[in-house]
Order: structure tokens, then sequence, then C-alpha cells
């Protein structure tokens, strides 16, 4: 990491600290599922993509024609709208006039060209609202297997105005996304409260991005628990984070753990330093720890 990449780092960092989430306005929220199980960190040309932690299981399914919705884009995307459907208490939700303040809302600079934010969040948003989500769940119940599964539902309608030749520009529309009952449930019930200046410092890593708001989350459930103590293999964690790397190989297996202990150690550092785990050879160690936002810094949907 380039020298002055991580004094802009730091200076976040003491930035986060030096005020709260709530005074800062800068809570978001995750939908548990996407917590749980994560969506893909690169493109990929496969149009069903599943994951699994422990007895829960995501599948994404895209359409065949736009793909799956892939790196910190989304991720960003999915936070925000997690905090708006908390703060307005509606599924209907107003993204803006134009395409260029969205950017800013989520952190990223517009710009434009292939590989500029402006093509990204139109690439991205596409993939995002036309991809159906599914979820099961296989657990002991009373001597017996259950299976609590939800069909498959996207996240909404989104009606956008926005146009990318001219993203500055404000559309005579607001731009909307009408969120699906499902997904809007799936945020009401138990949504994942995250710091969103922490996402937007950590954006350039989807990885990161996904250690930060399941260490939040777990150990959130942890500090919940009687148990004060956890241990998650490595296999599992692989299962649950993916990141690319292939599940069935020596080398994948290596280069998972490595880019998953590289990820949750600058988190520690620049962001959660509370958190108390132990890496392990066989897995990572949680411990009861104070939460990473505090006790009503955030509220849920009643």
């Amino acid at each position: 990491m380039k020298p002055e990449t991580i004094d802009k780092l730091v200076t976040e960092s003491l930035a986060i600290e030096a005020e709260s989430a709530l005074e800062a306005g800068t809570i978001g929220y995750m939908a548990r599922a996407m917590v749980q199980a994560t969506m893909p960190h690169k493109k990929t040309t496969e149009l069903v993509h599943q994951r699994s932690n422990g007895d829960f299981h995501l599948t994404m399914m895209a359409a065949p024609d736009i793909g799956l919705p892939y790196g910190s884009t989304p991720r960003l995307m999915l936070a925000w709208i997690g905090a708006e459907a908390i703060k307005t208490q509606q599924r209907e939700l107003i993204l803006g006039r134009s395409m260029s303040d969205f950017l800013r809302e989520l952190g990223l600079i517009p710009s434009g060209g292939r590989w500029g934010s402006i093509t990204r969040l139109k690439d991205q948003s596409s993939r995002l609202f036309t991809c159906a989500i599914s979820t099961h769940y296989y657990g002991s119940h009373t001597g017996g297997t259950r299976l609590v599964s939800k069909a498959p539902f996207g996240l909404g309608d989104a009606d956008l105005w926005w146009t990318a030749k001219t993203p500055e520009q404000a559309g005579l529309f607001h731009s909307t996304l009408m969120l699906s009952k499902e997904f809007y449930d799936e945020i009401a019930s138990a949504p994942v409260p995250v710091d969103t200046r922490v996402l937007k410092m950590l954006k350039r890593s989807p990885l990161a991005l996904d250690v930060y708001c399941w260490l939040t989350y777990r150990i959130y459930t942890l500090n919940m628990g009687r148990r004060p103590v956890v241990t998650i293999p490595w296999g599992s964690l692989q299962l649950q984070f993916g990141a690319g790397y292939p599940v069935d190989t020596k080398q994948g297996q290596r280069n998972f753990k490595k880019a998953f202990i590289e990820q949750l150690k600058k988190i520690h550092v620049l962001a959660y330093q509370d958190a108390k785990f132990e890496i392990g050879e066989k897995g990572l160690t949680l411990f009861k720890s104070p939460p990473a936002l505090p006790p009503r810094q955030h509220k849920t949907i009643t």
C-alpha cells in the first residue's frame, strides 16, 4: 500500500474515532442475509451465485443478458438503501435527480470513461436491481430437520431518470426505487448497523467491506449469546466469503486465508480496535467485545 494511501486511511480513522456515527449521521444498515453470506467480489460469467454460512444458504440468480452484481459499488448501494429504509420507514426510496449526487452519497467521486464511477454505477445498478435472491436454512428442530426457505425475490423496481452522458444534470423527475416487500421485510426484521464512513474508507476492497460488516454482526450476536467465545474454521469462512479463491485446492485455501487475515488486521487497526479475536491455524476465534457501534446509536423499524 502506498504511503499516501496509508496516511489517508489513518486520517479518516482518527476522524471516525473523534465523532460517533450517530453524531456524524453516518449509520447505514445492511440486510442480515447479505452479511451472513456475500455477493461476488469479481465479475463472473456464471448466472447463479451461491454462498453458505453453516446451515444458512444464499442464492443469487442473474438476468442472462445482464449478469450478477459484484465489487464494492453494490455493497455501498445496499448500505445506503438500508439506511434510507430505516430512516423513512418507507418502501419507496428517492435516489436523487442526478447520477453525480447519488455517487457522492455513496462516497464515490463522479468520473467518466470505461472504468469510471459513472459507468460502474450504471452497470451495477442494472445487475443489482434485476437479480433474484433466495435463502434457505436447514437446522435441527425437535429431533428432526427443519427447512425454512424464501422463494426468489428481487430488491425492487427501479425507475432511473439519470443519464451517464450528463451525470451532473438533474432530471425532470427524481429517480426512485420501490423495494420489494420481501427485501424491505428482510431489512426491517433484523438490520445490521454499520458506520458508512468505514465502508467508504474500505471501498477499494469488497472483501474488506464484507469482513467489516460480518465482524460487526458476528460480535454483536456473540455478545447476545451465552458463550463468551466462538471459533469459526477457515473452511467455513471461505464458503461464506468466497472472494474468488478455489475451495477445493490447498493453494486456494491458503490464498483465501492470507487475504482474509490481511483485511481483518486492517479493519482492526483502522475501524474496530475493540474487536477481540485470535488467529489460529485451524480457524478464527472471536471473543465477546465492545460492539462496533455503541448501543442506542441505531434504531430498528417497529
